[in-house]
């Protein structure tokens, strides 16, 4: 019988944390509030359709209010040599009080609205959404910034064995500050040149225009492969597709970047394969009736997938757990 494939799905929830850099609330504000909305319709449609996923939390958003918030931050930043990457330069100064007072830092309300769904993961997306690969931070900085993580989610119950990585970027350096911490697994990139992780600065003009036409048209394949640790290291659960948010301008496309979706799914399903779907709760901030009927369907279709194929959902944890158990490298 022929191995049944896997559907994992894994949300970057970091709220402002992880715009910030790029983003104002005057411009972004809207999508980061739409949040508070589109999250709890999200875990309702998952309810609907039997899916765990992995919520990959930054640090940061446990905290109840801004003296949390510092008390809990690591004793070493990151010294990013552009000083504008680190939200302890400055950035602090533009936070509230508390999640009332500022919805666009803190979350521990829609924290505490996850946990109320047992069957989903709550992982890391570092404590201040460090990016591994930017000039100037250290492997030191980094292993003191997922202690803070490790901890501030401890506060709350949750003990952190998964990470998903901001902007993508690691190196097997940093996968070892991971393990030391007691992480298992974490989301690897695609398998080709366009979304190989990089710096900021490395992120080309030309590698920008392939990923987006790759999520219309079949440029890079499907990104479907089997999971293994026959290392015994991390679990390297490998992204499949970001989910990009509806865009009207590119609406009459739409069915494209759907059809693209499914067919890698359906790869999936009778390969043996993982499928590995994420976005941003901030990608659903504003058009939430078009982003979750995109959503929708791609479910739909998974239902298809299950009751034909035997595929599996799962989230990052579970996924790296049964495979640990299959290979002996538990």
């Amino acid at each position: 019988m022929n191995t049944p494939g896997t559907r994992v799905i894994s949300i970057d929830f970091e709220l402002m944390w992880g715009v910030r850099d790029h983003r104002t609330i005057d411009d972004y504000g809207p999508n980061i509030l739409g949040v508070r909305t589109a999250l709890p319709a999200t875990l309702e449609l998952f309810e609907e359709f039997d899916i765990a996923a992995t919520f990959a939390t930054v640090g940061l958003l446990f905290a109840r209010d801004k003296e949390e918030m510092k008390s809990a931050s690591p004793a070493r930043e990151p010294l990013y040599t552009d000083a504008h990457l680190s939200p302890f330069n400055g950035h602090f100064k533009q936070v509230g009080k508390d999640e009332t007072d500022d919805p666009y830092h803190f979350a521990p309300a829609l924290i505490e609205v996850l946990k109320r769904y047992p069957q989903h993961e709550i992982g890391t997306h570092t404590f201040s959404h460090y990016y591994c690969l930017e000039p100037g931070q250290s492997v030191d900085e980094f292993d003191a910034d997922l202690a803070a993580a490790v901890s501030i989610a401890r506060t709350s119950g949750i003990s952190l064995k998964s990470i998903v990585f901001p902007r993508n970027q690691f190196s097997e350096a940093y996968l070892a500050v991971c393990r030391k911490h007691g992480i298992i697994c974490y989301r690897g990139n695609e398998a080709h040149w366009v979304h190989r992780p990089v710096p900021g600065s490395e992120l080309t003009l030309l590698r920008r225009a392939v990923r987006l036409a790759d999520h219309y048209i079949n440029i890079t394949g499907h990104h479907t492969p089997q999971v293994n640790n026959s290392s015994g290291s991390m679990v390297n659960v490998p992204a499949s597709r970001f989910l990009r948010p509806y865009s009207p301008a590119l609406r009459l496309l739409d069915p494209l970047r759907l059809q693209r979706m499914r067919k890698s799914m359906t790869h999936a399903a009778t390969t043996g394969g993982v499928f590995h779907l994420w976005w941003h709760p901030h990608n659903f901030g504003v058009r939430q009736t078009e982003n979750l009927a995109v959503l929708r369907k791609l479910l739909q279709h998974f239902s298809k997938l299950k009751a034909v194929y035997g595929m599996r959902n799962e989230t990052m944890l579970q996924l790296a757990e049964r495979t640990q158990r299959q290979q002996g490298n538990g």
